[in-house]
């Protein structure tokens, strides 16, 4: 997925605006304090609702919890689809794609889930909602993904509170946008590798430790994006793109290396997609260009994601792995 930060807007007309993309600038890490487990999840919540976060879920819409009692009466094939037992990890779990992905989770059956962004009030929110809509336990970890040591005591702190861990979904990520190759900043371009490539591989190592002690395997699954196969016009972007590209063949070498111990490894690499941060008049230009570029003429939306993320996650693709799957509308064809 392609966007800009907001903070790069006077750079460019308003007709050569980059798209914004899910702009997680990290703050310092903290080590979330122990809860005691949580009960077993049922498959509906009787609690009050919170208020619904406006445009957190970018569809306007909030989960549906999903009726344990219905999987008896599912077809075997049906029946692979579903989550249940599983307990999951998103990055950028607080807003965005991330947040999409985690309620699609919660409607496909996942035991539990824990949600790790670095905006503490948008996490808190996002638990209680998708707690009270789902019927689960969901919890908000504040992680700095760049830090091993905090992903590590968090990921450790997870299983802890949830139980071990089952399916990871690395959404976190930055960009800089507009920025040329020749007055790129070096301490700028190592934070955007470090967040994008650095931060998603320390989640999955840490995540993938606990899989391998348990002995019971898992999925893990990485956000690239189109950028990372080709250059993407009229943004200048090469730090960007050239982690998604990273990102990308990490994750097939980690499913070569863990394969053995039954962990899944796979890609989703989205197009343009609408997002609530793409919704501003100023950007209205260039989302008819990138529209009219792509064969299906829009914009991806932001819960288009979520059918690929429970197909991965679940036991419907237990023969997938070192996959990178385009949700691009076809951009990518042409």
């Amino acid at each position: 997925m392609i966007n800009l930060t907001r903070r790069l807007r006077h750079r460019l007309p308003p007709s050569l605006l980059p798209t914004p993309i899910l702009n997680r600038a990290l703050s310092a890490p903290i080590t979330p304090t122990p809860k005691p487990k949580p009960e077993v999840p049922v498959a509906r919540h009787t609690e009050p609702k919170p208020q619904r976060r406006s445009g957190a879920g970018d569809v306007g819409r909030e989960a549906v919890a999903f009726d344990g009692g219905v999987v008896p009466g599912l077809t075997p094939t049906m029946a692979r689809f579903t989550l249940g037992g599983k307990v999951a990890v998103v990055t950028g779990g607080a807003r965005g794609l991330g947040w999409n992905m985690s309620q699609a989770l919660a409607e496909a059956g996942a035991q539990a889930i824990a949600l790790i962004d670095v905006k503490q009030d948008l996490g808190d929110a996002a638990a209680a909602e998708l707690h009270s809509t789902a019927g689960i336990p969901v919890r908000f970890y504040r992680v700095d993904v760049r830090d091993a040591k905090a992903v590590a005591d968090a990921v450790a702190q997870i299983t802890s509170d949830l139980g071990s861990v089952d399916i990871v979904i690395n959404s976190a990520g930055v960009v800089d946008s507009n920025i040329k190759a020749e007055t790129y900043d070096a301490a700028m371009f190592r934070n955007l590798l470090d967040v994008n490539l650095t931060g998603s591989f320390l989640v999955s190592q840490a995540c993938a430790r606990h899989m391998i002690t348990a002995r019971a395997g898992g999925s893990i699954i990485f956000l690239s994006s189109i950028a990372g196969s080709r250059v993407l016009h009229p943004q200048q972007q090469c730090a960007y793109n050239a982690s998604k590209a990273a990102v990308a063949q990490l994750a097939k070498s980690l499913a070569a290396e863990w394969a053995p111990h039954s962990i899944r490894v796979n890609t989703i690499a989205p197009g343009y997609m609408d997002t609530a941060l793409n919704r501003e008049a100023l950007l209205e230009g260039q989302k008819k260009h990138w529209s009219a570029m792509t064969p299906m003429g829009r914009l991806g939306r932001p819960d288009e994601l979520n059918g690929l993320a429970v197909f991965l996650a679940s036991d419907a693709s237990g023969f997938v792995t070192g996959a990178e799957i385009l949700a691009d509308g076809g951009y990518a064809v042409y």
